[in-house]
């Protein structure tokens, strides 16, 4: 429990601190243009411009932001579904989407544990063994790292050249050569390489310890999980759906741009550009996003001419109607009906 504190506790000091130092550049900066605009200083507040940004967006486009994340996750939640049926679960839609929610609730506290809730939940309430569930989240992961690769090769097609000029700016400022000149990189890479190599001389010793049982049973029902994807009745269907997560995942980005009148006017190639800049800022370890997020979008919007200040706003517009208000919501409706509708159905 206190491991799980702390590492709750240092995902919050990073996300707090990427989220402090993207709020105190962009406060530099806004104070910096009142001041080229002969604004007074006590005039010029990012807070009193961020509560008033709020107050203008578009709230029928906030309700379609939503209904698209809501589509998104049905059709995750059948995704799943097709995926448990080859190893004989016949789990609920109900439990599947559920579940989900209440994955996305546990990311905002503590980075990447809402596989292990939404692993342990399913198989709580569906009786299926835990390292299964497991297997089938590994496609689930695999899946979505194919699609925004290929997003991000669309991206590239589309608006090549935003983002080559781009990654040339960050190239001009980069003067700490690359990771293979990096001694902790080289360091991490020469220890992996040992590891691995101990492990294959020693196997079958280390195959009698309690301990590496474990962990072949482990990933004995990963592999079964893995393996669940050639099984499948109807592989299109589950590509449909696919395509169909990350269509909404689209559509939430550029449906939010509408809802924010400094970037309502920007058209789909330019909500691919920010989507793509955006769903980084998921990957890298912070609650929700929390900073990484708003970092990443406002640098995808300074493509396209918006400002700091404004995208600083788009992206707490955003990250509060989604991550916040939505999985929030979603949590809190996990928590309160899973245990109501498997006591029923139990």
């Amino acid at each position: 429990m206190a491991k799980k504190i702390l590492q709750f506790l240092l995902f919050l000091g990073i996300g707090v601190s990427i989220m402090a130092w993207v709020f105190s550049s962009q406060n530099a900066a806004f104070k910096e243009q009142c001041r080229l605009d002969g604004t007074p200083l006590d005039q010029c507040s990012l807070t009193d411009k961020l509560l008033h940004d709020f107050s203008t967006v578009n709230l029928w486009w906030i309700l379609i932001v939503l209904l698209a994340f809501t589509v998104s996750n049905v059709f995750r939640a059948l995704r799943w579904q097709m995926l448990l049926e080859p190893m004989g679960y016949r789990v609920g839609f109900a439990n599947s989407l559920l579940t989900i929610l209440l994955s996305y609730f546990a990311n905002l506290f503590l980075p990447r544990m809402g596989e292990v809730v939404r692993a342990g939940s399913l198989a709580r309430y569906e009786k299926i063994p835990v390292e299964k569930v497991m297997g089938t989240l590994v496609i689930d992961r695999l899946m979505d790292f194919l699609c925004l690769g290929a997003v991000v090769g669309l991206a590239f097609l589309l608006e090549g050249d935003t983002i080559l000029a781009f990654i040339s700016q960050r190239k001009e400022g980069d003067s700490g050569g690359g990771f293979f000149q990096n001694p902790i990189f080289l360091g991490f890479l020469i220890l992996s390489a040992m590891g691995a190599l101990l492990v294959y001389v020693f196997w079958k010793n280390l195959a009698q310890i309690p301990l590496f049982q474990k962990i072949g049973k482990l990933l004995k029902g990963f592999l079964d999980g893995l393996k669940s994807v050639f099984k499948l009745k109807n592989p299109g269907l589950f590509i449909a759906y696919s395509v169909g997560i990350w269509v909404m995942f689209f559509l939430q980005c550029w449906f939010g741009l509408k809802a924010f009148p400094p970037t309502a006017h920007l058209g789909a190639n330019a909500a691919l550009m920010v989507f793509v800049f955006g769903t980084l800022g998921f990957v890298i370890p912070s609650p929700g996003g929390m900073g990484t997020y708003h970092a990443l979008c406002i640098a995808g919007l300074a493509l396209y001419g918006i400002g700091g200040s404004d995208g600083f706003s788009y992206a707490n517009i955003s990250f509060f109607a989604v991550q916040i208000f939505y999985n929030f919501a979603g949590g809190f409706l996990a928590l309160w009906l899973l245990p109501k509708l498997n006591k029923r159905l139990g």
